[in-house]
């Protein structure tokens, strides 16, 4: 037994595993890296803004300097496109930041924390880290269950997160399902709705509006910058409540989370409307291009709403396997209890059709 035993909770704490890197399935397979292609962590296969990279290579002479603390003119920036106050926002390295944020400042030994089957697999991360008890709510047709998610709330329910589009599946919850949500949830619950994907949609609803009429102090919007914007690397997400509740945060927030680059590659990104459309345009192509694919190779799949595609291939840690040493790396998804699919993200059309033409081949479609 170790002479500094972990904390409880931490012997028994699941780990987060991410789409593996380029340049570690290159080394393991003997593979030369610059032909292998990533399709397994919803990142923007554009790329970042190439505003941002300028503005990042601006900030490169001045690294010997902490960045603002109070990142002022990205959340300055930022408010402006959202619509809502700087005091409205905190960021975060990361979205998964944001969440750890909501334990420490809700979250005790005992609660309930409810969720979704097939949610994020953060959620539930972070739920074990404080000791609460994780409330599952089967999915339907692999979507949230949004009345059986209220009818699990109780009076030890602390916090109830929703990914809207969610991640793995990509479904979306209607306009309806989210109104009967915020009406459904006690104000004793914080509700973390997490849009992480929302900028792909075609109508998002919008999710800000509660925060900008301050009717509902309980409930926190999340996004990122990992996805359409390209900035995966970077590590920045946002959310967005009233200001009681951002503040409370902003007392657990480490100085200087956010680091220059990130500030300035994020600050251009917002500028730069160009870099989205055709990100959504890819997008949009590239999801209609798959999903005919799959259908026409009698494949099912989770219609999506989101960068990426969940699709059913039987033995989905053999595919996963297979594609790697055909150079393709996706996500396989037998730690959400799928272990029959696989989720695709969308990338560039040569990278789509190298995906679909290694899958025909190792199913024999």
């Amino acid at each position: 037994m170790s002479a500094h035993p972990f904390n409880p909770h931490v012997a028994t704490l699941p780990v987060y595993i991410p789409g593996r890197p380029i340049e570690e399935v290159a080394r393991e397979l003997g593979l030369d890296p610059t032909g292998v292609i990533k399709l397994a962590s919803n990142e923007n296969p554009l790329g970042p803004s190439p505003r941002a990279l300028a503005a990042m290579d601006r900030t490169l002479k001045s690294l010997h300097l902490y960045p603002d603390g109070s990142a002022f003119q990205l959340k300055r920036a930022l408010a402006q496109r959202l619509g809502v106050d700087s005091s409205n926002l905190i960021l975060g390295n990361g979205s998964n930041e944001i969440i750890e944020f909501l334990g420490h400042a809700f979250l005790r030994p005992g609660d309930e924390v409810v969720v979704s089957e097939y949610c994020f697999a953060v959620y539930p991360i972070v739920a074990a880290l404080f000791g609460t008890r994780l409330v599952t709510v089967p999915a339907q047709r692999f979507g949230a269950d949004i009345p059986g998610m209220l009818r699990a709330i109780t009076p030890a329910t602390r916090m109830l997160f929703l990914a809207n589009p969610n991640n793995p599946t990509g479904t979306l919850a209607t306009r309806e399902e989210i109104a009967a949500l915020l009406a459904g949830v006690p104000r004793h619950v914080v509700l973390v709705l997490d849009e992480a994907y929302v900028e792909f949609l075609e109508d998002p609803a919008d999710g800000l509006a509660l925060i900008r009429a301050g009717t509902h102090p309980n409930v926190i919007v999340m996004r990122t910058f990992s996805k359409i914007f390209g900035l995966a690397g970077l590590r920045l997400g946002y959310g967005v409540a009233q200001p009681e509740l951002i503040a409370g945060l902003e007392r657990i927030r480490q100085p200087f989370n956010i680091n220059s680059l990130a500030q300035a590659g994020a600050l251009a990104a917002l500028e730069d409307a160009d870099h989205l459309e055709a990100t959504r345009v890819n997008n949009r192509k590239g999801l209609d291009d798959l999903q005919s694919a799959f259908a026409k190779m009698g494949l099912e799949y989770i219609p999506s709403f989101a960068n990426f595609v969940m699709v059913r291939v039987g033995d989905g840690a053999r595919v996963f396997v297979e594609l790697q040493r055909r150079g393709v790396i996706t996500r396989p998804t037998a730690g959400y209890a799928l272990p029959e699919w696989l989720r695709i993200t969308v990338g560039l059309p040569a990278e789509n059709h190298r995906c679909l033409e290694a899958l025909r081949e190792i199913l024999g479609r």
